[in-house]
Formats: structure tokens, C-alpha cells, sequence
């Protein structure tokens, strides 16, 4: 008779399985951004809301947890209750902060998981229209001519745009010299009047200057040409091998339920491919991924990441308290 009780109460458990996942999402969800709004990927969390509660019946709220470059508001996240409804979305710095800060109090590979890419943004290598600098190739032997009298404008340490800098001077056999800037609109006025030598700045933004011949652009990163400049080449073709590019992206908590990340996955991806966000991202300064990718695709893509910019930051030395 007890066995035959316990076999009823196992079969009733795992009848109700399917019930308590189709009951997700029980609560409101959180989206934990770890920048201040109006930022990148404030934008896009704040673009992605209403979509995703359309989809999943709950009211996405955002917020804001800032401090520390994005750690503190990332921690939260992977030190939330693992049940999908605390979830983290981010920049490309958190595939570097792992390299770049010491003593890193939580690992966004053990203690996060990816849940969807959802844009990317690619960086524009621009100089003034009057620079000698034609191509890459022009800038390589630039630098192993003049080395660190050479200067190139990002928009702050141990970002991506800094160590792209660092990868091109690693090609070329010296190191440039960093400027960082707040921004591309705080940058303009040093490139345009030759100050600076060149910079790498967000490619959605200075893709209008470059078009109207306010600036000359020598290469894009990323994996993919631009369709607004598609005779533009990558990084890579133009002769520096590396494709890794900023992103914004979306996370949860280590030992979330898989069938919650691939119904949250799911949800992105549908959320993404409506027509209005698209629009909305790339006026924000994003571009919307294509085609989207897989849970396992993604955290792929990630680690990938964490290694590749690993690889530049610790050649360059580069550390950050």
C-alpha cells in the first residue's frame, strides 16, 4: 500500500510539472539595467517592455541599478532567486570586466546565464576628411612609424572602442595613445581639427558624418559589412583579425530553469523581429541582431567574447580598480 502511494504521489508530481511551467511567469518581471536611463542599454530595455509583456502576460519593469561600470547592478542579478523573473540586460563590458578588474566579486560566466543578443553595436575607425589616413593599412604604418605619438579618441577605459585601439596597435607592433571621451559629440571637435589622430566611436552615430563627408571612415568592426557604407570593410578584411564588437544583451540568473530561458529566448526574439522595435533600436544607436540567436548560440557568442577581449586586455595591461 505505501509503495502504491508513492507511485500515485510521483505520477500526480510529475502531471503537475507541465502546469507549473505553463504558470510562469507568476509576477512581474524585472529588468535590472546596471547604467543610468537615457543609456544605450537603458534604450533598449525600455524599447523591449511593452513587447515582452504583450508576450508574457506580466508587466516588464526596468530598473536602473547603477554603479561601479555596470558590477553592481549586474551582482544583483546573479545573486537573484534563479526563477526567471529577475533578469539582466547589458553592454559588451561585461564580456571584458572579467579580464580587466581585479578581484571581480561574481563571474558572468559561472554566475549568469545568456538569455538573448539582442543588438549589437559596431564601431566606425574615422578620421578628419583632411588625413593623410586612407585605410587601415595607412594607419598600421603610421603607428610603427610614430608608435605613441599616435592618438586615438574612444569613449572611456576598458571599453570595447579602447581595446579595439589596443588590438590595432598590437597588429602594428607599438601602442597608440588613448584619449577617452564621454562620447562621440564630445570627441568631434579634437578629431575634426586634428588633435586627435583617429577614433572609434559608435557606428550609428558617426555613420551620418561619414556619409556626408564630414568624416572619413577606414573600417567597421564587427563580423559584417555596413549596408550604409557597404564598401566599407571589416576590421578583419582590412588586415587587423579580430570580430568582436559591442552588444547589448540579455541575462538571468545561473540554474534558471531551461524551459523559462528558452520561453524567455523565445520571447526576445519575437519581441526583436516587430517591426517598431527595430526602428526604435537603431534610432537608439543599436542594430537589431540578424539572424537572432539560440540560448546555446549566444552563450557561445559570450564566452567567445570574454576570451577574445581577454586576450587584447591582458597583452595591453590593461587593469581598472
Amino acid at each position: 500500500m505505501t509503495t502504491r502511494r508513492h507511485l500515485l504521489a510521483a505520477g500526480a508530481a510529475l502531471a503537475a510539472t507541465p502546469a507549473l511551467a505553463q504558470r510562469w511567469p507568476s509576477q512581474p518581471i524585472r529588468l535590472l539595467v546596471p547604467y543610468p536611463a537615457g543609456g544605450g542599454s537603458d534604450i533598449v530595455a525600455r524599447i523591449l517592455a511593452e513587447p515582452l509583456r504583450e508576450e508574457l502576460g506580466q508587466p516588464v519593469l526596468v530598473d536602473n541599478r547603477v554603479g561601479a561600470g555596470g558590477l553592481i547592478g549586474s551582482e544583483a542579478v546573479a545573486r537573484a532567486t534563479p526563477d526567471g523573473h529577475t533578469l539582466l540586460l547589458t553592454a559588451g563590458a561585461l564580456a571584458i570586466a572579467p579580464s580587466v578588474i581585479r578581484n571581480l566579486s561574481f563571474s558572468p560566466q559561472r554566475d549568469l546565464t545568456g538569455v538573448a543578443l539582442l543588438a549589437v553595436v559596431p564601431l566606425l575607425i574615422v578620421v578628419r576628411p583632411e588625413s593623410p589616413l586612407r585605410s587601415v593599412a595607412d594607419l598600421l604604418a603610421l603607428i610603427r612609424a610614430r608608435g605613441s605619438d599616435v592618438s586615438y579618441a574612444s569613449f572611456g577605459i576598458a571599453t570595447p572602442p579602447h581595446l579595439v585601439g589596443e588590438r590595432i596597435g598590437q597588429e602594428a607592433g607599438r601602442a597608440m595613445t588613448h584619449v577617452p571621451y564621454r562620447g562621440g559629440a564630445q570627441a568631434m571637435p579634437d578629431i575634426l581639427s586634428g588633435a586627435i589622430d583617429v577614433a572609434l566611436l559608435d557606428a550609428v552615430s558617426m555613420t551620418p558624418h561619414v556619409t556626408s563627408g564630414r568624416l572619413r571612415a577606414l573600417a567597421i568592426t564587427g563580423t559584417r559589412r555596413s549596408s550604409a557604407l557597404p564598401g566599407l570593410p571589416t576590421l578583419a578584411e582590412a588586415g587587423v583579425p579580430f570580430e568582436a564588437v559591442g552588444w547589448h544583451g540579455a541575462f538571468a540568473p545561473a540554474r534558471t530553469p531551461p524551459d523559462i530561458l528558452t520561453r524567455l529566448n523565445a520571447a526576445f526574439v519575437k519581441a526583436l523581429a516587430l517591426p517598431r522595435v527595430r526602428d526604435a533600436i537603431i534610432a537608439g544607436g543599436s542594430i537589431p541582431i540578424e539572424p537572432p540567436l539560440d540560448l546555446a548560440a549566444w552563450n557561445a557568442r559570450f564566452n567567445a567574447d570574454v576570451e577574445a577581449w581577454g586576450r587584447v586586455a591582458r597583452s595591453a595591461r590593461i587593469e581598472v580598480e
